[in-house]
């Protein structure tokens, strides 16, 4: 008796071709788009404080004025009228996914152009309300791009197009941090004061030009296929599509399970993000400098996390998302306790390298796994919805948790804190596991 042969939807592709897929239009199209959305995000946190304590600003204040980015974490408030309400006219032209796209790199180019024009020493204020309509529109920017990338290709692509969003994104980080400080520093004018607002205005309006690169790819991409919007004559039936609807059919798929998958979403990353607020404290306090920490972490951390997230995707299309799951979480635990080896290092720069490289690799390669399996749980017809809601559930309990990471550092040092974190990951082990036997519905 012969072997019967194998399914065409069994056949996996080579490693080659699973590589081509980088190259597809849908998967360059998520690195451009990529780049528009994680350019604000600094510049509305970390480069903003930077800009602040130059102007003279207090760090209470320049504390106070984070909650800014509280925008990303309630996205998914408004994320159901992103999901299904149309915008008069652009919706027509374009489509429901690049018209709400579209608006949103509007309203982020419009918020930095006023940054730039208003400075902080003279009046706070209009500083803070352009900063606010840049964090509103990035969060619905995000919004709109979840669902654009999850309905622009199959669930077997999703890693690759995720890793394609990833790289774009952290390119748009080191340009809106790295580049943002290079920019205002060569417009600096010598002789003059340490502090120079037309400098940073300059900058800022580089960086608000920078969202033109986004905007135009949203203006030549396809809309992709998705559901019809709200029809006027029946708001009552569309509050109940676009507010209750996406809860309940997540829901009515998973039942009972929907608790274990959303257990897991919500403490997946929980090892990085409170292992990450201590780490910069912990470069200072072992000696590094600011261009060591910069050099390595910045931009040498950001090419291996790329590397992580291409391999991630390659991986999780040859070798199956939950499979690569896995992988990734024993990744990121494990290398939290290479911090832990690195402080009885003293100031090692080659060992700073080593333990970047496996910590920014095993990041990259869970973060293309993760939105990869996130986006596979969502019903392509409330994707936005259903997305927002999962991408804010994964930050809420590592950030509230991760507040308290100063305070351990203070009574236990940091090693302890470092194995700690490593520890905060076995749960995951087995919640993965555990949801590996989910079928995905």
């Amino acid at each position: 008796m012969t072997a019967s042969a194998p399914k065409v939807s069994e056949i996996k592709p080579g490693w080659l071709a699973s590589f081509k897929v980088y190259l597809e239009p849908a998967t360059l199209r998520m690195l451009s788009l990529g780049f528009s959305a994680g350019l604000p995000l600094l510049l509305v946190l970390g480069t903003l404080s930077f800009w602040l304590r130059e102007a003279g600003v207090d760090r209470t204040t320049i504390g106070y004025l984070s909650w800014v980015g509280l925008a990303y974490a309630f996205k998914w408030v408004w994320a159901p009228l992103v999901d299904r309400l149309p915008i008069p006219l652009l919706t027509t032209w374009l489509g429901r996914r690049r018209s709400w796209l579209l608006l949103a790199q509007l309203g982020i180019m419009g918020g930095l152009i006023a940054m730039s024009f208003n400075d902080p020493r003279v009046a706070l204020q209009p500083v803070v309300w352009g900063a606010l309509a840049v964090a509103f529109g990035s969060a619905t920017q995000d919004i709109a791009l979840d669902a654009f990338r999850i309905e622009s290709a199959g669930s077997e692509r999703q890693a690759a197009l995720a890793a394609a969003y990833q790289t774009g994104y952290r390119l748009a980080m080191i340009w809106a941090g790295a580049g943002v400080l290079w920019l205002a520093a060569r417009a600096e004018v010598a002789g003059v004061a340490n502090y120079q607002h037309v400098a940073w205005q300059r900058a800022y309006l580089v960086m608000a030009a920078s969202m033109l690169l986004g905007m135009l790819t949203v203006l030549l991409s396809p809309e992709p296929a998705h559901r019809a919007g709200i029809k006027a004559e029946n708001a009552r039936a569309w509050l109940h599509s676009a507010l209750i609807e996406p809860f309940a059919d997540f829901l009515r798929r998973y039942g009972r399970q929907a608790v274990l998958i959303l257990a897991l979403i919500s403490i997946y990353r929980i090892s990085d993000v409170v292992m990450g607020i201590m780490a910069n404290p912990f470069y200072v306090d072992m000696g590094y400098s600011k261009d060591e920490v910069a050099a390595v972490t910045k931009i040498y951390g950001v090419l291996m996390t790329l590397t992580g997230a291409f391999v991630g995707g390659a991986m999780a299309l040859r070798w199956g998302v939950m499979r690569v799951l896995m992988l990734g979480a024993i990744m990121s635990a494990a290398s939290n306790l290479l911090f832990a080896w690195l402080g009885t290092r003293g100031h090692d720069v080659a060992a700073l390298i080593f333990v970047i490289s496996a910590d920014n690799l095993s990041s990259g390669i869970a973060s293309a796994a993760f939105i990869a399996y996130m986006s596979s749980l969502t019903n392509i017809n409330y994707s936005a919805t259903q997305y927002a809601i999962f991408s804010s559930m994964m930050l809420l309990a590592p950030k509230f948790l991760a507040g308290y990471s100063g305070r351990y550092v203070d009574a236990f040092g940091y090693q302890n804190f470092f194995v700690a974190t490593a520890l905060l990951g076995v749960p995951v082990l087995l919640l993965v596991a555990l949801a590996s036997r989910i079928k995905n519905r």
